[in-house]
């Protein structure tokens, strides 16, 4: 995924390598070129402004390190910026609650949210043993409930049943009872998404988290959004207390940008 921006970067970066002595008029030109392939690679617009000016302030008055020429060192300090937007420790999901540890998965219409339950649940149940049910709440897409039924009998995690005439809320709340009555360890919450963010189903996925007070709450999003990705983040990340994200269709054309500026909006690392 960031295949294309690490050879741009690197591309830019080894032309200022190997000088002994750095201008204002080379740092000026470097960091351009850094911001081109930010730009290119679909970071958001004001995530790139604050990179740039994070390497600007780490460059000035930065004590050289005597191993090193003064353009390695400009490059290591683009690197442990990069190191720094991304996340540099690995973080698990928290699932110490009281059982069962509810997940909820948020995001648009298209994201991957229903093929993510699946697959989070099938990683829960063979790397860490856990006893995993799925439900969806998503009542607006007629498939998406037999969709997460027969991804839940692939992968071999139990189903929970509902209904399209039922309220999402009314949905989750019976999911959870019998989640807690049939001893599961982990229940994994699919909601309905939309094709673009909206009042009513912001106030939806509220009602939703409130009810069953989810551990983690994912936001969902499909790497090949680019930029748009950004500000889907940002509306989510105000209405919900989000915890983590899920990005996912990394193995098309994706740039990375979305990653970048996901997480520098949300300040999720995992």
């Amino acid at each position: 995924m960031f295949d294309n921006l690490t050879d741009r970067l690197s591309r830019t970066l080894r032309n200022i390598s190997g000088r002994g002595r750095l201008t204002d008029e080379n740092i000026k030109e470097t960091l351009r070129e850094v911001r081109m392939a930010l730009l290119e690679a679909d970071v958001a617009l004001p995530v790139v402004r604050e990179f740039i000016q994070k390497v600007k302030e780490n460059a000035v008055g930065q004590d050289v390190n005597k191993s090193l020429t003064p353009g390695q060192e400009f490059i290591k300090i683009v690197q442990n910026e990069l190191t720094r937007a991304m996340g540099d420790e690995n973080h698990q999901l928290n699932l110490s609650a009281q059982p069962p540890a509810v997940v909820l998965m948020a995001g648009l219409q298209g994201a991957g949210k229903t093929t993510s339950v699946a697959k989070l649940g099938k990683l829960l149940k063979e790397k860490q043993k856990k006893k995993v049910l799925v439900v969806s709440a998503d009542v607006y897409r007629p498939a998406a409930i037999k969709q997460l039924e027969t991804l839940a009998e692939s992968v071999g995690i139990d189903f929970f049943p509902s209904e399209v005439q039922e309220k999402p809320a009314a949905i989750v709340q019976k999911a959870l009872k019998h989640a807690q009555l049939q001893f599961y360890d982990v229940l994994l919450v699919d909601t309905a998404g939309r094709l673009h963010v909206d009042e009513a189903m912001m106030e939806e996925i509220q009602e939703v988290h409130r009810i069953i007070k989810p551990v983690e709450t994912l936001f969902v999003v499909d790497a090949m959004t680019g930029q748009d990705a950004a500000n889907t983040a940002k509306a989510f990340n105000e209405a919900l207390p989000l915890t983590g994200v899920v990005l996912t269709k990394v193995d098309g054309d994706a740039r990375g940008g979305a990653a970048l500026s996901i997480r520098a909006i949300t300040g999720q690392t995992h």
